[in-house]
């Protein structure tokens, strides 16, 4: 059903284009169906019980966006996403086969963290390049590349296991404050650090979305673990604190709060507001219904294939289509909760926990975004947007997410224990 979605808006885009260009996109049509069957039969032998869901509802988001973006350049952005689709998918083949027991990765923590940090860190070295004011960019001639797509699952397999190991220990409120019970100082040192890092990202990268993502990823796994709100009111002063000073700081950031408070401002709407209030023109032209896919205009969109996808769907495909995808986004982080949920390990729960967090939480930033609820940041929207390090590194997460449900599933159920009653003969 999936299939039939996505494959027939592709067919669409192009007989709206050019009735010609039907012919060149039926490869790519094919390509993507077949390498998505090819998966599937792949996925049926080598894990049966994982979630049946996780896979589908990640198809039609690719699908659908890959159909946005080929309908932005059939030439150029349209081939190089379907090679990025195939690419994602073959990752997600191997980490299936590589990755036969979840439970390992914990043993590589300190690895894994320090090895995510520095992915993290490194565009704000000489190796970095800027790309449209951010610094998350490593350009090797051609070819470029954000690696901190791939640092967000390194460091979330660090937490889950670093709070599977301690979520007893931080939960303990041995110490009184104002009234009320919370842990020592001394458990805020990872919340600390972890604020240190995002301030980094934000500071040496410019980049205000990556450094959103990081820290609230990191304060939502620390929640779960621990079950402590005081975490997450320390957590918001902090990162409001680093907020204001981001935005004293960067002259970008106070731009890009200037034009969201007033995106339709004469002074802006012509140059830092132009992209913003071109996204709200082409959601408000789709209306109900949409003007159909490959009929509107949203090329007038600045970087519509990469942080505005999201306007492109809204402006052809109306609030109706939006609808649905945004249906399809919270039913796969409706099934990666229910992952771990169901995850019968600590580290097993925190790690699906926070594979889930990054999807849905980069969602709701970049979506917020592009409607005009939150300051416009630069990240993507998951599976949607033009990109091949993004695409990759979503097919990576549910590529875990999967190993975790077919593992929780096939393995034997804890024995119960039970009352023995031996009565006697009178």
């Amino acid at each position: 059903m999936a299939l039939i979605v996505g494959t027939g808006a592709l067919g669409l885009v192009a007989v709206a284009r050019n009735f010609d260009s039907l012919g060149l996109a039926a490869p790519l049509v094919a390509a993507v169906a077949g390498c998505y069957i090819a998966v599937n039969i792949f996925l049926r032998r080598v894990a049966p019980h994982a979630d049946p869901l996780v896979l589908p509802l990640a198809a039609i988001l690719n699908v659908m966006g890959l159909a946005a973006v080929y309908r932005l350049d059939p030439d150029q952005y349209g081939p190089t996403q379907v090679i990025w689709t195939v690419v994602g998918v073959t990752c997600f083949v191997t980490v299936l086969m590589v990755v036969r027991d979840y439970t390992l990765l914990s043993r590589f923590k300190y690895l894994l963290g320090f090895a995510g940090v520095g992915l993290l860190m490194i565009p704000a070295t000489p190796l970095g390049t800027e790309i449209n004011g951010a610094q998350l960019w490593i350009k090797v001639g051609a070819f470029s590349f954000q690696p901190g797509e791939i640092a967000k699952l390194c460091l979330v397999i660090f937490l889950a296991a670093y709070l599977a190991e301690r979520k007893e220990l931080l939960a303990i409120a041995s110490s009184r404050l104002a009234g009320f019970h919370v842990p020592d100082l001394k458990h805020f040192g990872p919340l600390l650090v972890m604020w240190g890092i995002s301030l980094a990202v934000m500071f040496y990268e410019k980049d205000l979305g990556s450094s959103l993502l990081f820290f609230s990823i990191f304060l939502v796994m620390l929640y779960i673990a621990t079950a402590r709100l005081v975490y997450v009111a320390f957590g918001l002063l902090l990162f409001f604190a680093g907020a204001f000073v981001g935005y004293s700081v960067f002259s970008h950031v106070r731009v890009r709060v200037i034009t969201w408070l007033d995106v339709f401002d004469p002074r802006y709407i012509q140059d830092e507001g132009y992209q913003l209030a071109q996204s709200l023109f082409a959601l408000a032209t789709g209306g109900l219904f949409g003007t159909g896919l490959g009929q509107g205009r949203p090329d007038i969109i600045p970087a519509a294939e990469t942080d505005f996808i999201f306007s492109v769907l809204g402006e052809e495909l109306g609030l109706m289509g939006t609808a649905a995808i945004l249906i399809c986004f919270m039913l796969l982080v409706a099934r990666g909760l229910r992952i771990a949920m169901n995850a019968r390990t600590d580290f097993g729960q925190l790690l699906a926990a926070g594979l889930t967090a990054i999807f849905g939480i980069q969602a709701i930033i970049i979506l917020a975004g592009v409607t005009r609820l939150l300051p416009l940041t630069g990240i993507t929207l998951p599976f949607m947007s033009y990109g091949g390090s993004s695409l990759v590194s979503n097919f990576i997460l549910i590529a875990l997410l999967v190993r975790i449900s077919h593992q929780t599933a096939d393995a034997p159920a804890p024995a119960e224990t039970s009352e023995i009653l031996i009565g006697g003969r009178g």
